[in-house]
């Protein structure tokens, strides 16, 4: 609760997010190369919170309708230890690239207050939509259309 308290407002439109290299859950790796020049959704959850169980099935759905037109898309564990996210990844299905933040992407990349949260970064790596609370799919489907 004092980190949370601690945590930065959402990233403002228009300004610059970049996302730091990260290990996946479950193997291989997000290598921001790969969202150069593509939109990238950005998605801090955790398998304890009751709002992202609810919108984590709309992520799902959004990443499977969009990959294929170069939506990269990096799901953010913030649970206390990976071998608490992979089971609950597994267990539900999702597909969609997660990996877990180490204290080294905590400290390049920085979680917003609140959770879930939802980015999504436009082709040029800025800003496009910041939010926080639950989601649904129309809420940000109209950014990869």
């Amino acid at each position: 609760a004092a980190e949370e308290a601690k945590a930065p407002p959402l990233p403002a439109l228009g300004s610059p997010l970049t996302v730091p290299r990260l290990g996946l859950l479950g193997g291989g790796v997000f290598d921001p190369a790969q969202a150069e020049g593509r939109p990238l959704l950005v998605y801090w959850w955790s398998s304890t919170c009751p709002f992202c169980a609810l919108q984590s099935p709309e992520m799902q759905k959004l990443w499977l309708k969009h990959k294929a037109n170069g939506l990269q898309m990096l799901a953010l564990s913030v649970d206390r230890k990976p071998a608490d996210a992979q089971p609950y990844l597994q267990k539900r299905g999702y597909t969609f690239p997660a990996g877990w933040v180490t204290p080294t992407f905590e400290a390049a990349l920085r979680k917003p207050k609140g959770l879930p949260i939802t980015v999504v970064v436009g082709r040029d790596g800025k800003v496009l939509q910041a939010e926080k609370g639950q989601l649904f799919r129309v809420d940000c489907a109209h950014q990869f259309a």
